[in-house]
């Protein structure tokens, strides 16, 4: 499958559905066909706008920021990032990351949602996923709210 055959499957997929979200797996730099195309090759071919899923802790800063400033050079708008996995007692990375992972993104915090979520039944994950993304996607997720939270126990 080349970008080219994302894009169109896609396309295919919007005429019968209001939203499609095609996941990257692994980040944008990653190869999938042998021709060297890359999940970032097939965001283009689709003209999407991209949302950066980010891990809670140490080194995520860092790994959001690359991904963000490769996005932003191959011509990509990232419109937000969102906290993949966040766990019920954050360290202070975890904490500090909250408000700060949005100024490496360039872009602002769409969501954070409960680690352990993928475990959740049906209507327990709707609920967390209500919770945890912003009404961009359909939630009640208040960034402002969750980084004073996440803050407020800093040291």
């Amino acid at each position: 499958m080349t970008p080219s055959d994302v894009a169109r499957a896609a396309t295919e997929l919007h005429t019968e559905h209001d939203l499609v979200l095609v996941e990257g797996a692994g980040g944008l730099l990653v190869r999938f066909d042998a021709a060297g195309g890359t999940v970032a090759d097939a965001a283009w071919s689709l003209g999407a706008a991209l949302v950066v899923v980010a891990e809670a802790g140490l080194g995520t800063l860092n790994a959001t920021a690359l991904t963000a400033e490769v996005a932003t050079r191959r011509g990509l708008d990232v419109l937000g990032v969102v906290i993949g996995s966040w766990p019920a007692v954050p360290d202070l990375a975890a904490r500090c990351n909250a408000a700060d992972l949005p100024v490496a993104a360039g872009a602002p915090l769409l969501g954070a949602l409960s680690g352990g979520l993928a475990r959740a039944g049906r209507d327990e994950f709707l609920d967390e996923a209500r919770r945890g993304l912003s009404p961009w996607f359909g939630g009640d997720f208040d960034a402002d709210h969750f980084a004073r939270g996440a803050s407020a126990s800093r040291p």
